[in-house]
């Protein structure tokens, strides 16, 4: 069972996050960020394979796409918050990115 971040799991599993730009999302136990790519291809590519992971993970992002640019807010809706998932999933976002 996925649980919500403790105060003491929060800071190891978010600071990491936080210094590659992902950031808190204002009223709410989530995390955000933009991504921007050179061109739609690239932007609908990464969300490809993000996808493959997102649903083999069965952790699946609130995102949109315009053109270049997909904007993610990650958060765990079972638990009413932040989980290890959004880290998880956030990571995995980072290095297909890269």
């Amino acid at each position: 069972m996925t649980e919500k971040l403790s105060d003491e799991t929060r800071g190891p599993l978010l600071d990491p996050l936080m210094q590659s730009g992902w950031a808190m999302v204002e009223g709410r136990d989530a995390i955000h960020k933009t991504f921007e790519f050179a061109n739609f291809v690239e932007a609908f590519g990464w969300m490809t394979r993000v996808a493959i992971w997102a649903e083999k993970w069965d952790h699946h992002p609130e995102w949109d796409n315009v053109y270049k640019t997909v904007n993610v807010t990650l958060t765990t809706h079972d638990v009413g918050g932040l989980s290890a998932l959004d880290a998880k999933l956030a990571r995995k976002m980072d290095a297909l990115s890269a």
